[in-house]
């Protein structure tokens, strides 16, 4: 009676069963939108890096020959080796004028050892700039603090002229081991001058130069070693730090190349530095053949007249008249010149430009004859017309504009004063011109035919059509268009290491070199034997080496003297230099990280595994639920 009467209600109602499975699959619904949002944590690349790199470098450069140098260096690596963790890792390099890896960074102790027991001297010479530069390269790939291990003798000349090109890194801490405290007294063949090449009849006269460093005031025995002989002998007090220099009467070398030597008397720790290297050859002057008219007496006479006062006899000139050229060998001439010749016989001509053709130059000088002719011979280029400045009112005109970069004009005072009374205008189409006159006319002209070159003078070489034979600038003309025409340059009989050589020019053809160096090694490759143009000397001695061109060169490489002077850099400086990297480990690597942009790290592959937990523990609880509610029903 006190309950009121009404309709039960249809819902029925029910309570959550399984709450561990819906959590799972809530979580597995969440991993998904975190996945596909791509999450990801910035840190610096720095930071992921693992220990420090123990760096050991020891200088190898020729200083190091002096005394024991360079075995305590590798004494006190190996010691620094022996002390290292066995966690550590540590690289092995030498200083030489560049940096040069030994290892690569590992933690092999057996090979650390063997790379520090196997440098030897080197012959370059030592450079704490070059130093500073390789590391910065270094930090660039091994992304760790590195402990620098300094093994050198910190000689003071293999400082950069400014400090702030020997700064280190800022991940790098410098240790340097001096094996050597203070300047060591050494005497050495600073310089030695001599021809490296000789003509016919004429002798070699030889200057060299003894230096000392921090030495006191002595007597050198200065002797010149030609071909193992010792062929003179001088003595020569050398002032307390002084130079002194001592001339050895003209020598005489027999024909092809003498191995040539000066030496001095061994008196301090530092033997390699008393010997200077150079090589001498004589052979026959080069054949020029000179083509002139019959009529024509001054050209030859001014040409010859300057050829073989300046260019040390290194030229023999065959003067021939143009009616008897018929069947000159041209193979046998260096370079031939053509003087304002009216109609060369056809036969010649042709020959002249097969001879070009092969590789040969020709100097062609246009004169009056130019005016009877169309086309200038061998040149080709087309006559416009012909300037008689002496028939105006300035009776001549004077040089505008001058290449200097060009040899035949570099040294000839840009022709200043040179005055032009006729010249020929011809088309300077398809080649380059070297000087105009005051009016744009062209002067002088070079084109390439073939493998070959060729010179033209829009003038004569007598002193008619100008004054050129009777001016200064006329001899340095010759001699340096007959040294660039002929391809031979004068050279000094020694080279300093490091230095490069010369073995083929970009138009002479990819025939094969030969070169053997101062070990009877053969430094090239097949390959690039085939294609290389210069050839870097990096051992002291003689190369042998064969030119693409086919001629022989004998070479005398020796050290670079500021290796000679052995102070070392003032302790001042190397605290200061040390200073630069002394931050330890956590503080270089604190510097790092501080240096290097953060860079992010994507956790996709982390949330896609936590996905595929959840989802696995998802399907193994939903089993074993609705196995229970089938049990149930």
């Amino acid at each position: 009676m006190f309950f009121e009467q009404r309709k039960q209600s249809p819902i029925k109602h029910r309570r959550l069963r399984y709450l561990a499975l819906l959590s799972l699959r809530l979580a597995l619904l969440l991993l998904l939108a975190l996945a596909f949002a791509n999450p990801f944590l910035v840190r610096p690349v720095a930071g992921l890096a693992g220990n420090k790199l123990l760096l050991l470098v020891i200088d190898n450069s020729f200083s190091m020959r002096a005394g024991s140098r360079l075995a305590d260096a590798v004494r006190q690596a190996i010691a620094v080796l022996a002390a290292r963790k066995p966690s550590d890792r540590a690289q092995v390099m030498t200083l030489g004028s560049q940096l040069r890896a030994l290892t690569q960074p590992t933690q092999d102790a057996g090979t650390l050892r063997a790379a520090v027991e196997s440098v030897r001297p080197g012959d370059s010479r030592a450079s704490l700039a070059e130093l500073a530069h390789a590391l910065r390269s270094v930090v660039e790939s091994v992304r760790t603090p590195i402990e620098l291990h300094l093994f050198s003798d910190m000689q003071k000349s293999g400082m950069p002229a400014n400090f702030s090109e020997m700064v280190l890194p800022g991940n790098v801490s410098l240790v340097p081991h001096p094996v050597s405290q203070e300047a060591v007294p050494n005497w050495a063949l600073e310089s030695v001058n001599a021809p490296g090449q000789v003509w016919g009849s004429k002798k070699a006269g030889v200057h060299a130069v003894v230096a000392g460093y921090h030495t006191p005031t002595a007597t050198r025995a200065v002797s010149l070693v030609v071909d193992g002989k010792v062929v003179a002998t001088r003595s020569v007090e050398v002032p307390a730090g002084g130079r002194a220099a001592v001339d050895f009467p003209l020598v005489d070398v027999s024909y092809g190349f003498s191995r040539c030597e000066a030496r001095i008397d061994s008196a301090d720790s530092l033997h390699a530095d008393d010997v200077s290297l150079f090589a001498i050859e004589r052979s026959e002057p080069a054949q020029v053949l000179f083509v002139y008219e019959p009529s024509d007496l001054r050209s030859p006479f001014y040409f010859r007249t300057a050829l073989g006062s300046a260019a040390e006899a290194a030229f023999r000139l065959d003067a021939i008249p143009a009616d008897q050229v018929a069947g000159v060998k041209l193979a046998s001439y260096t370079f031939v010149v053509l003087s304002d010749l009216l109609s060369p016989p056809p036969s010649f001509e042709d020959a002249l430009l097969k001879y070009v053709r092969d590789g040969g130059s020709v100097l062609v000088a246009d004169g009056t004859s130019g005016a009877r002719r169309a086309t200038v011979p061998v040149f080709g280029s087309q006559i416009v017309s012909s300037r008689h400045y002496s028939r105006d009112g300035e009776r001549f005109l004077t040089v505008g504009e001058a290449d200097l970069s060009h040899p035949s004009i570099a040294k000839a005072d840009r022709w200043s004063g040179i005055k032009i009374y006729f010249a020929v205008q011809v088309d300077p189409t398809d080649s380059r011109v070297l000087a105009r006159l005051t009016d744009q006319t062209p002067l002088l002209l070079e084109k390439n035919i073939g493998a070959g070159r060729v010179l033209l003078l829009a003038s004569g070489l007598d002193n008619l059509t100008n004054d050129f034979p009777l001016h200064p600038a006329f001899v340095p003309f010759v001699e340096q268009t007959a040294r660039y025409l002929s391809g031979i340059e004068p050279r000094n009989g020694g080279r300093t290491i490091d230095s490069v050589f010369k073995l083929r020019t970009a138009r002479q053809p990819a025939a094969s070199v030969q070169v053997i160096d101062p070990d009877g090694g053969r430094p090239l490759l097949f390959n690039e034997a085939a294609s290389a143009q210069t050839l870097q000397l990096t051992r002291t001695g003689f190369y042998e080496v064969r030119l693409a061109d086919g001629h022989q060169e004998v070479i005398g490489v020796n050290a670079d003297r500021r290796e000679s002077d052995l102070d070392v850099v003032p302790k001042d400086v190397l605290s200061l230099w040390r200073a630069n990297g002394s931050a330890g480990p956590e503080e270089a690597l604190a510097a790092e990280q501080a240096r290097e942009p953060l860079k992010p790290h994507s956790l996709w592959w982390n949330v896609m595994v936590l996905v595929l937990v959840a989802a696995l523990a998802e399907s193994a609880m939903a089993d074993r639920y609705l196995g229970r509610l089938r049990e149930e029903l």
